[in-house]
């Protein structure tokens, strides 16, 4: 079986594949304290990744190749993520005394039950969670699957960039790690808090939701910083990478920030009002204790207040290494600069210390 929840050795590269960017991280620990040691981010033609599916993999490989060699890592091992849309979750009960290999003759029997997709063209994995609430003697076993060809593209990009697969694993699992990092930070009086961590990417907006720091809600919808990026292009002529460049260095003309900067920040306030009302519709829930944003667009300045403003809820920009140490080869204020947009990096390179 896939390694969906794979088991570590050595030291793992957290590798983000997004449709913009590759991002690499790579972390150490020292007693309780965790150090990035590298880290680097590599933007990518237009089109190399499509809606979270790689399409080249040969650039995805060439931007991986130039993402390590930039960030100076000796590891040759990463952790890779698919999106939680591709895959297949479902919670399953098992008998408490059966090993892994009994487990995994028994799924590899019964996966048709459970997976809508013929069994040949589908990667499968399973972990069991813990004892099963309606019967003692049983166990839940959490199934994931999804379909081949996703996982075999992640591989062969990895592989074309020098490194191995070592773990597969789900944005949502990867980003539910590194929100651990930030329960310290929020300091939340409930016992058990619910928190809207909302990633706003390129082209993807997902919101999870965490109770207790356990992912219970899930959403994707399509809306990024890429639509930034193209009204800069479209008003002020300039391509894809001066675009880019300039919304993150600066130097655009006067009317920049009215024109244009306002009506992207009014519109991903209000994606993030819709998400939670799309969560609250469909949940036992009414209200969450705070708002977390990541991703790239929770650098934009004052979005955080905004989106405070609009739904009325604490807002905070995610970052997971504010408790951390620092190598001396990482620079430390591209680092804080990028660190919302880390979070599935920084969650698959916790993979390191499972």
């Amino acid at each position: 079986m896939l390694g969906l929840f794979g088991k570590k050795s050595a030291s793992l590269l957290g590798i983000d594949i997004s449709s913009t960017s590759v991002k690499l991280l790579e972390l150490s620990r020292s007693g309780d304290r965790y150090k990035v040691e590298s880290y680097g981010v590599e933007p990518l033609p237009p089109s190399a990744v499509v809606e979270k599916n790689i399409v080249d993999p040969e650039a995805v490989g060439d931007a991986i190749a130039k993402v390590v060699a930039k960030s100076r890592s000796g590891s040759k091992l990463a952790a890779v993520a698919v999106a939680g849309s591709a895959v297949i979750t479902k919670t399953i009960q098992m008998a408490s005394g059966m090993s892994d290999q009994e487990m995994e003759s028994q799924i590899s029997v019964e996966a048709d039950q459970y997976i809508p997709y013929p069994l040949d063209e589908v990667a499968i994995d399973f972990e069991v969670v813990g004892e099963s609430a309606q019967n003692p003697e049983m166990v839940d076993v959490l199934l994931a699957a999804c379909r081949k060809e996703n996982v075999e593209m992640r591989e062969d990009a990895l592989e074309i960039g020098g490194l191995a697969a070592k773990v597969v694993d789900v944005e949502a699992y990867a980003m539910e790690r590194a929100f651990g990092l930030l329960a310290s930070q929020l300091a939340l009086d409930a016992d058990t808090p619910v928190v809207a961590v909302v990633d706003i990417g390129a082209t993807m907006t997902t919101l999870s939701v965490m109770v207790d720091g356990k992912t219970i809600y899930t959403r994707e919808q399509l809306f990024g910083g890429k639509q930034l990026t193209e009204e800069i292009q479209r008003r002020y002529g300039l391509s894809v990478e001066e675009a880019g460049l300039a919304k993150k260095q600066g130097g655009l003309p006067d009317d920049y920030q009215q024109e244009v900067l306002a009506p992207f920040k009014e519109a991903a306030v209000l994606q993030v009002s819709r998400a939670l009302q799309f969560f609250f519709s469909s949940s036992q829930y009414n209200e969450v204790d705070c708002v977390v944003l990541a991703g790239g667009t929770a650098s934009v300045a004052g979005i955080a207040e905004q989106v405070q403003d609009k739904v009325g809820t604490p807002t905070f920009i995610a970052n997971p290494f504010a408790d951390m140490a620092i190598s001396s080869k990482v620079n430390a204020s591209a680092l804080s600069n990028d660190s919302p947009s880390l979070m599935i990096a920084c969650g698959l390179a916790l993979r390191s210390f499972d």
